[in-house]
């Protein structure tokens, strides 16, 4: 399946839209390992492979969105994320499905 941030050039059927989400919640662990690096400085890998494996859940379940509408193709994909608590955030993965028409 094609997945783009851009319109593709050939012509589509536009199927609708399709999403997949997740929520993840910090980690008390992560939380003292980030306020040392904090103090010194530098990247939170745990933070980082955390959001890593949210943004490819919330991918995995828009494409898994996708595939129930026969699509050929996602396009104008996007990513956006949202606090829905103190200290959890939802990861959106979102685009539209198409279905490429045969020239």
């Amino acid at each position: 399946m094609k997945l783009t941030t851009l319109d593709i050039k050939q012509e589509y059927e536009v199927l609708g839209i399709v999403k997949g989400s997740t929520v993840r919640v910090k980690h008390v662990g992560k939380d003292i390992i980030a306020g040392f690096k904090h103090i010194v400085g530098g990247e939170i890998r745990e933070y980082t492979e955390m959001l890593e494996e949210a943004r490819q859940q919330a991918l995995d379940r828009m494409l898994e969105d996708a595939e129930k509408l026969n699509a050929d193709a996602i396009i104008g994909m996007r990513f956006t994320t949202s606090q829905v608590m103190q200290g959890a955030a939802e990861i959106l993965a979102y685009g539209t499905a198409v279905k490429i028409k045969k020239k």
